[in-house]
């Protein structure tokens, strides 16, 4: 009987181990993380460094594939920095990143694919329909 007992013994400590670790983290966990002002000053300075690109943009007046190209490449690094760093989407696992994430990125893909599909149906209306003379 004393042969059961000398593991059991040894298994509480070690019980007893890991249960003082897990409050220990969980105890530094529960303040919250503090990301340094610095950090949100400076993705503030971005945002309105990319907004005022963006309005020199109609400001220029730049018209056609440049305009919406840029007006929408400045759009996506804005929405960026916000979910990085304002959703502290940076700091979070990857694969809440990719489920978040990825599903947008395919819809654009869907999207160009549907792009390219509706062209070629466009012809094919054009040529199939044209009017005989």
């Amino acid at each position: 009987m004393t042969n059961v007992a000398v593991p059991m013994e040894g298994q509480q400590h070690l019980l007893h181990a890991h249960v003082h670790d897990a409050l220990a983290s969980g105890a530094s966990h529960t303040k919250g993380q503090q990301h340094p002002i610095k950090l949100y000053l400076v993705v503030w300075g971005w945002l309105f460094v990319l907004s005022t690109c963006s309005y020199l943009v109609d400001y220029f007046g730049l018209h056609g594939h440049l305009r919406w190209s840029l007006i929408l490449l400045f759009m996506v690094l804005k929405a960026g920095l916000i979910v990085a760093v304002f959703m502290h989407m940076a700091w979070e696992r990857l694969a809440l990143a990719y489920a978040i994430l990825l599903p947008p990125v395919l819809v654009l893909v869907f999207v160009a694919i549907m792009v390219f599909e509706s062209d070629y149906t466009h012809l094919i209306r054009v040529i199939s329909f044209a009017p005989t003379a």
